[in-house]
C-alpha cells in the first residue's frame, strides 16, 4: 500500500477535465443570470410605463369631458358661469398673517393664483419704473 500514489494519471486527468467543464460553464450561466435579472428589470419597467399611460388615457378622457373642463375652471380660475354670482372668500387678516410667515419661512410653498401673480408682477414692473423715474 505504502507504492501506491495518492493522485494517479487518470484521476488528475479526470480533475483537469472537471475543471475544464466547470470553468467553460461559468461564463454562460453568469450570463444567463444577467440576462434574467435584465428580464425582471424590464418587465417591471413595463409595467410602469403601462401604468402611466393608463393615467395619461385617463387623464385625456376627463380633459374631453366639458363638465370636467368648467369643474377646473371654477376651481383653479374661479370663472363663473353666466348669470351667476360668485363670489371669493377673503382669509381674515390673521390668516393672512400665516400664509405671510409659511412663505419667508420656508414653509410648503403655496402656488399663487394667476391673476395674483400677474398682479405681483405689474406691481414689480410699476415699482422699477417708478424707483427709476425718481433718480
Amino acid at each position: 500500500m505504502a507504492g501506491r500514489p495518492q493522485l494517479t494519471g487518470r484521476a488528475a486527468i479526470l480533475a483537469i477535465v472537471v475543471c475544464a467543464i466547470a470553468m467553460s460553464l461559468a461564463y454562460p450561466v453568469r450570463e444567463y443570470i444577467a440576462q434574467r435579472r435584465e428580464l425582471i428589470q424590464l418587465r417591471e419597467e413595463q409595467e410602469r410605463e403601462l401604468a402611466a399611460l393608463r393615467a395619461a388615457e385617463e387623464r385625456g378622457r376627463q380633459l374631453l369631458d366639458p363638465n370636467y373642463s368648467k369643474k377646473l375652471a371654477r376651481e383653479r380660475l374661479f370663472y363663473c358661469d353666466p348669470g351667476q354670482k360668485c363670489f371669493v372668500v377673503m382669509p381674515d387678516e390673521q390668516e393672512r398673517q400665516k400664509k405671510r410667515e409659511a412663505e419667508d419661512g420656508g414653509g410648503p410653498a403655496r402656488q399663487l393664483p394667476w391673476y395674483e401673480a400677474l398682479w405681483k408682477s405689474v406691481e414689480a414692473a410699476d415699482g422699477s419704473v417708478t424707483s427709476g423715474k425718481s433718480r
